[in-house]
């Protein structure tokens, strides 16, 4: 194994290893070894493990603590919903879904499937006893189909049967009576018949025509980014069992919980009061979640309705592709003016997002792409237009980035071009283009940009990655190289943090002490396997001066805390754990007052550490004092909320301040291209990423590594295809390739950025879960690079993402379309 060393040292890195290899070897990188792969750059805040400062062993913020379920996950006694006892009489359901892709629904034919063993019942559309259309803000998108169909893979009812396979079997058997009408499956075809879920947006600023007229360089350039599965471990499920006097209770594996009572009480005719949805973890979300497990939640309290039995239903994986929504695909063009420095001058953007059969969340998802097609840089003379196609496909949803991807990839795209229309380095001309600190830092959308670090943490990471000698090495590789091209691409990262509806941005929590001095918290937020449930109970212990093994997160439920927001936006931390701070700070207080009193000094010089309650006078056991404060009727429980500051925006114009703060970072990635087959691979990673100072360093390295990852999968091997009537055709794990281990890059090396968020938000940390996802638009620039160099021109590179074999080889004019 080689370690990268510093460059001034002499001693070879493992790009030098890499670089000479012979072409038999060149599809593989040189790893720098387990130290050297996580360990810290100077300037930069250690991994874990590798504190710069010892930590107080008191304290559990900022400590690598074990995520909570972790060891209860690999012994396999951590539960998820379908390993939950099932109730004396639960009925499985299964789907029933449309062949086709668009028609008339004339009737449905059960009875073979009613003859079958086991089979109980089947339910349509007529047995919603509410509100037969979902309660989505769109209010587009039926319980089950109604008089139309509108995707392959629409529900039009369920069948229900004493087990998931019986049930299965009779799905299939059910005859569907459909006069077949033309789709729409392309975002083109739904261009030319405006056909639109939501009107279109344009936001502009300045004089983007008279910019690009007055331009010394102009030019015209189109992109189709293609859509993405969640793959979530767990799939769908949701499991419903009917109370007493009308009451529910929802199992569910969703992302947001109040959602789900909402759309069952909706569709159930009933307030609600009358629902509680529970959610004790999740197999993964990644935004697939946010409302599409509420759908299921909503047919499985219909079918229990309909038996008045508890009733479970369970997507399979084939099921969850075709009935689910995916990543919006994008298609774009663009015309841009620019300098010989290539600073843009002024540039025109259309987007056209393929929002599929309903609006769903494609509103908000094509703002955020319109908030996030800057990414790091000033535009100053623009006009951004979004259309949000609908299509006769599954209607697409939440997907980690929520847009932000699909707006960074453009520009991304428009200056990896420009740097090539010039013969100038790509990373010169994003550094061109980068928001100023005092000047050129107010974005599109009329935010101020007041906490960038990019400029100080660009030249980091080109200094740390060898950037510049790599790039010369680069390209002598592929001077002495016909079949085999190396690319190499350092771009970043600007993500702004806050849901865009500004009502989603607050939170509840409770926190319980109890008399032996065990605490239990609960909380809006959800998990998913991302820690949060792990980063609030850090938050809490320190601010109660426990252990954190003291303090144990329950399930989200709705009956604690009501009305709670999705997490999502990358901001459950930000949310929740400063609502479960708030909550837990007003139960110090009130045992802060009552030792005070004790001890005969002010209530702020009684301090919570290590277990026990310290006063000038005393010091006390956290237990001694909790029992002595039930003895005399303190309150040992309360409610935090928390609502984030500073945030506003027009929905209508699209401006104002829509993020508290911005989430930076940047990846220098390598790869190699075969020009004969269009394979290719990623050989080496740098990571340099700003997470504020870090609640649990651990678990934001693990986001780190899996948003590139799940991006990389995005943009090289994850192809969503529809055949000509409407079918997904890739729709299990045969047809769709998500990255496997041994895609990993062996050089895949991660520092964190060592500077606390500028704004007041929890611990000094930064969000994590959605900004890594864009740092792997370096690998498609850098497979464009790699394209370039096999070409020998400087013309745009016209690479469909994801760069399949199939795509890098029609990029490099191998192939041709039809």
């Amino acid at each position: 194994m080689n370690r990268r060393e510093d460059p001034a040292s002499g001693a070879p890195s493992a790009t030098d290893a890499l670089l000479s290899r012979d072409a038999g070897d060149d599809a593989v990188a040189a790893r720098a070894d387990a130290a050297g792969a996580a360990g810290p750059m100077a300037g930069e805040a250690p991994p874990p493990g590798l504190d710069a400062e010892p930590r107080s062993a008191r304290r559990a913020v900022g400590a690598s603590s074990f995520h909570e379920s972790a060891r209860a996950q690999v012994a396999g006694g951590a539960h998820y919903i379908d390993d939950l006892p099932e109730v004396k009489g639960t009925l499985h359901a299964a789907p029933i879904l449309s062949p086709v892709a668009h028609g008339r629904l004339r009737g449905v034919e059960a009875g073979a499937a009613l003859a079958l063993p086991g089979v109980r019942g089947v339910v349509l559309a007529r047995d919603v006893p509410g509100d037969p259309v979902l309660a989505a803000f769109a209010h587009d998108e039926p319980v089950f189909a109604q008089d139309t169909v509108q995707f392959a893979g629409q529900v039009v009812g369920l069948v229900l049967a004493d087990t998931v396979m019986q049930a299965r079997r009779a799905a299939r058997q059910v005859r569907l009576d459909i006069d077949a009408l033309p789709p729409v499956l392309s975002v083109h075809e739904a261009l030319a018949q405006e056909s639109y879920v939501l009107p279109p947006v344009v936001v502009r600023r300045g004089d983007a025509q008279a910019a690009l007229a007055a331009a010394p360089h102009r030019l015209h350039g189109t992109l189709e980014v293609g859509g993405q599965e969640h793959f979530y471990l767990e799939g769908q499920i949701a499991y419903a069992l009917p109370l007493e006097q009308g009451q529910w209770h929802i199992h569910s594996s969703t992302q947001h919980p109040g959602e789900v009572q909402h759309w069952v009480a909706h569709a159930l005719g009933i307030d609600s009061h009358a629902v509680t949805v529970a959610c004790r973890r999740m197999g993964g979300g990644f935004g697939g979640k946010e409302t599409q497990a509420g759908h299921l939640a909503v047919w499985a309290a219909v079918a229990a309705h309909k038996t008045g039995r508890p009733v479970k239903l369970r997507l399979d994986r084939d099921d969850d592709f075709m009935v689910t929504g995916k990543r919006h695909p994008f298609a774009y063009d663009w015309d841009v003016g620019f300098d010989g420095t290539g600073r843009i001058h002024g540039l025109r953007l259309r987007m056209a997002v393929n929002c599929g059969f309903s609006a769903d969340l494609s509103g908000p998802v094509a703002d955020r792409a319109v908030f996030h097609c800057d990414n790091a840089y000033f535009l100053e003379d623009v006009e951004i237009a979004s259309y949000r196609c609908k299509t006769n496909t599954q209607s697409h949803t939440a997907f980690r980035g929520f847009g932000g991807p699909q707006g960074v990839i453009a520009i991304e795209t428009i200056l990896g071009d420009i740097a090539r229309a010039l013969g100038r380095d790509a990373l010169d001309v994003r550094l061109a283009n980068l928001y100023g600190l005092q000047e050129r830092n107010v974005t599109h959308y009329q935010m101020a940009v007041e906490d960038n670090v990019l400029h100080d943490l660009l030249p980091k990471l080109e200094q740390t990655s060898q950037y510049r000698r790599r790039h010369e090495a680069v390209s002598a590789w592929n001077a002495r190289h016909r079949t085999l091209k190396r690319g190499l691409a350092l771009t970043p990262v600007k993500f702004g943090i806050s849901f865009t509806a500004t009502l989603f941005n607050q939170a509840g929590a409770l926190v319980h002490v109890y008399t032996d001095g065990s605490v239990q918290v609960n909380h809006g937020g959800t998990e998913m396997g991302q820690g949060l449930h792990t980063k609030v109970a850090q938050i809490v212990a320190d601010e109660l001066g426990v252990p954190l093994a003291r303090v144990l997160v329950t399930a989200s439920d709705t009956s604690k805390v009501p009305n709670a927001s999705a997490t999502a936006a990358s901001s459950g931390t930000d949310l929740n754990g400063r609502a479960a701070q708030y909550a837990a700070r007003h139960v110090r207080d009130n045992l802060a007052a009552f030792v005070a009193g004790m001890d005969g000094c002010g209530a702020g010089a009684v301090r919570f550490e290590g277990g026990r309650i310290r006063t000038p006078k005393a010091s006390h056991a956290w237990g001694d004092v909790v029992k002595a404060a039930y003895a005399n009727r303190i309150q040992l429980w309360s409610d935090g909320f928390y609502r984030t500051p500073k945030i506003h925006y027009d929905k209508a114009t699209l401006t104002g301040r829509p993020f508290y703060y911005f989430a930076y970072g940047a990846a220098c990635t390598e790869v190699a291209i075969d020009t004969l087959t269009g394979e290719s691979r990623v050989l080496a990673v740098d990571i340099l990423h700003d997470v504020g100072r870090s609640i649990n360093p651990a678990i934001d390295l693990g986001q780190v590594e899996g948003g590139f990852v799940q991006g990389m999968g995005w943009l090289t091997t994850e192809q969503l295809v529809w055949d000509t009537e409407g079918r997904l055709a890739t729709h299990a794990p045969s047809t769709y390739k998500i990255p496997a281990t041994g895609d990993i890059p062996e050089h895949f090396r991660v520092a964190f950025w060592h500077e606390a968020n500028r704004e007041d938000n929890v611990g000094g940390s930064k969000a994590v879960g959605e900004p890594p996802f864009m740092l792997a638009i370096s690998v498609y620039e850098a497979l464009r690079e790699a394209v370039a160099a096999a070409r020998g021109d400087a013309g745009p590179v016209h690479l469909v993402a994801p760069a399949t074999a199939e795509n890098v080889l029609r990029a490099l004019g191998g192939v041709q379309d039809g």
